[in-house]
């Protein structure tokens, strides 16, 4: 375990720690960026679901607005949950 879990005095606080990743979707009218912030709970919100991963843009925006995320239990099931909900729906500016 990692000292940063010591600082956690309260399990309501929710403390985690933040990870950030960045994919370009390609699109017909060019690339965009995607910021992908994944914070990892030491006490998580949900049992199992320790990691939480979020983009920084909304997808579908001209329809119905979607922020892409994703849960999971480890870093790579977040972050690959997160990216497929990324490539769901097209990005409308």
């Amino acid at each position: 375990m990692s000292e940063w879990h010591f600082a956690q005095q309260d399990s309501a606080d929710e403390l985690c720690i933040l990870q950030h990743f960045a994919m370009k979707k390609r699109q017909p009218g060019g690339d965009i960026e995607f910021l992908i912030t994944v914070k990892e709970y030491i006490t998580p919100p949900y049992p199992n679901m320790r990691f939480f991963a979020q983009s920084d843009k909304q997808t579908n925006q001209q329809t119905t607005p979607f922020t892409p995320s994703g849960w999971g239990p480890t870093l790579l099931t977040a972050l690959a949950e997160c990216i497929r909900a990324i490539h769901r729906f097209p990005y409308e500016p």
